[in-house]
């Protein structure tokens, strides 16, 4: 379901995908993307480097899920997230401090900070097979 969640990212470069479960309930679901009511374009040409880049507003996958927690009547806490590629170092905070206990991932985030901080923080950290279709 994360893999679905995914492809309604507008974000070019890669597109993420988030569902927190919490009971065998879903309780929140998230994908890359701009902050609610900004202009839906992730990325943006940079002179310097001759590419796209994304840009600084764009929240992550987990980060737009544990947000949307955040406003409802639910908790993080003992929840298992469920992501299509590892959270970068910024966004494990996130994770740890909602309470989210396990995480379950597909792809792995170029930089394993995030996981090697999720592990020391006692989340335990499943890596699944990518689905392909």
């Amino acid at each position: 379901m994360a893999t679905e969640w995914a492809k309604l990212s507008h974000c070019e470069r890669r597109k993420v995908g988030a569902l927190i479960v919490k009971d065998r309930m879903i309780i929140s679901d998230g994908f890359n993307g701009t902050p609610t009511g900004m202009d839906n374009k992730c990325e943006e040409w940079d002179e310097e480097t001759q590419q796209n880049i994304t840009k600084w507003s764009v929240l992550h996958a987990e980060a737009n899920a544990i947000l949307k927690v955040a406003s409802s009547t639910h908790s993080c806490k003992n929840a298992t997230l469920y992501l299509t590629m590892s959270p970068c170092k910024e966004c494990s905070k996130l994770v740890h401090q909602a309470g989210i206990n396990r995480l379950v991932y597909m792809r792995g985030y170029k930089d394993v900070s995030g996981l090697e901080f999720l592990e020391k923080a006692g989340v335990e950290i499943v890596q699944i097979a990518e689905i392909t279709e």
